[in-house]
């Protein structure tokens, strides 16, 4: 009898708890850890990025060492990018998103720029320690791509999930803190393939007009 009194007594928070399930309760928190972990994936390839680029810097100095102007710019864009402080709430922080974001991509460019100044020096493009840093840094890349779309898709659901019927409820109700994610947008420069010209510089142009006759 005392086991059916305590079997009874738990059944309505039972069926409640399952109730709550069944309506989504739990969906929000859920995707919101979600998005965290993937966001948390996104700033593990830009670190791996980062602790790449020295020893780029540094092989790519000792070939081209006039090349001051790119070797800096890289230097002091991956500086700017490594200080800029994140954590899992800069995903719902607009201006914080959008500042990290833009760092990076600026980091992106120089590091375009870096790599395409090896096509003016073979003894670099055949140095096998380049190389071997060449192939890891494409492949952080990809990384990099692939876990911002993996972001964004995640983040998209749990934006959904904000806004529409019955999780909007929980939205308003128990969730009111809860903020949508932000999402990473394409570049201006990702929007068309970059255009790289290493033909020579023009000739200087030659003044063939007549000369005046010098006075008698």
């Amino acid at each position: 009898m005392r086991m059916l009194k305590t079997i009874a007594r738990l059944a309505p928070v039972v069926a409640l708890a399952a109730l709550l399930a069944g309506c989504g309760v739990n969906t929000i928190p859920t995707q919101d850890e979600a998005t965290k972990t993937a966001w948390a994936e996104v700033q593990n390839q830009y670190q791996r990025r980062a602790d790449l680029i020295p020893n780029l810097v540094n092989t790519v100095k000792g070939y081209a060492a006039q090349e001051k102007g790119v070797l800096v710019a890289v230097t002091e864009a991956r500086a700017s990018a490594t200080q800029v402080k994140v954590d899992a709430s800069t995903i719902s922080d607009p201006a914080q998103f959008q500042q990290y974001a833009a760092a990076q991509d600026k980091l992106s460019g120089v590091l375009g720029r870096l790599m395409m100044i090896q096509e003016s020096y073979p003894d670099l493009k055949s140095n096998q320690n380049f190389l071997a840093l060449q192939s890891q840094l494409e492949g952080t890349e990809n990384r990099i791509s692939i876990a911002r779309r993996d972001y964004n898709q995640t983040a998209q659901v749990y934006n959904t999930t904000l806004r529409t019927f019955p999780s909007i409820i929980w939205a308003k109700t128990l969730y009111g803190s809860q903020k949508p994610a932000q999402l990473f947008q394409a570049t201006a420069a990702a929007q068309s393939a970059p255009s790289v010209d290493f033909s020579a510089p023009p000739a200087p142009t030659v003044n063939t007009a007549p000369q005046p006759t010098p006075a008698q």
